[in-house]
């Protein structure tokens, strides 16, 4: 089934975003492989998602870098994040514009906080977490690389939360079609 990021934000039209594209492994000197058509999206301008609770607005989808990445703004509201959850086929990065998150990821003992202008990567294979500690929404410049499925998973979550939050069960079954393996918190960071 195929999901669209609908038009929002003053965006002339929907994010169809079909398959996720296969990562390919490829140099940038090879002329063989299509390049990406370049394109502008001002301010305040892109396809919207609302993901759990947590708004994501795309600056940039997979489907138009051919598949190398991801881009986009998340707002996080006060309390809210993401649970602990491991990525199987993509790398994200995280950009602090606003606001003030925890992070907690494999391999460290204790979470860190992250104020604007403060950088977290999550590689592929390692449990990540975040969460808004302050009382204000966070804004959040989240990229991922390769772009092979998470805007679909996100446009499916958004789809499923149209009519309320979905159930746990559904939640983790959707996110496992797309490589990513939810896991409950057992103490959310703080």
């Amino acid at each position: 089934m195929s999901y669209t990021i609908p038009a929002n934000r003053r965006a002339s039209t929907g994010l169809s975003l079909g398959e996720p594209p296969e990562p390919q492994r490829r140099s940038t000197m090879d002329a063989k492989v299509k390049a990406a058509e370049p394109f502008v999206r001002e301010p305040a301008v892109g396809s919207t998602l609302n993901v759990l609770s947590i708004t994501h607005i795309y600056k940039a989808t997979g489907a138009e870098t051919e598949g190398s990445f991801s881009l986009w703004e998340s707002v996080v509201p006060p309390g809210a994040g993401v649970p602990p959850h491991t990525h199987a086929r993509e790398d994200e990065a995280f950009y602090v514009l606003s606001g003030e998150l925890v992070i907690e990821f494999e391999g460290e003992s204790a979470p860190h906080r992250v104020a604007p202008g403060g950088f977290f990567f999550g590689s592929r294979g390692r449990r990540h977490a975040i969460r808004n500690v302050g009382d204000k929404p966070a804004r959040v410049l989240v990229f991922c690389a390769p772009s092979c499925g998470l805007d679909q998973m996100f446009a499916e979550l958004d789809a499923a939360t149209a009519a309320g939050m979905p159930e746990m069960g559904k939640v983790l079954a959707i996110a496992a079609k797309y490589g990513v393996t939810i896991e409950p918190p057992a103490d959310p960071p703080r």
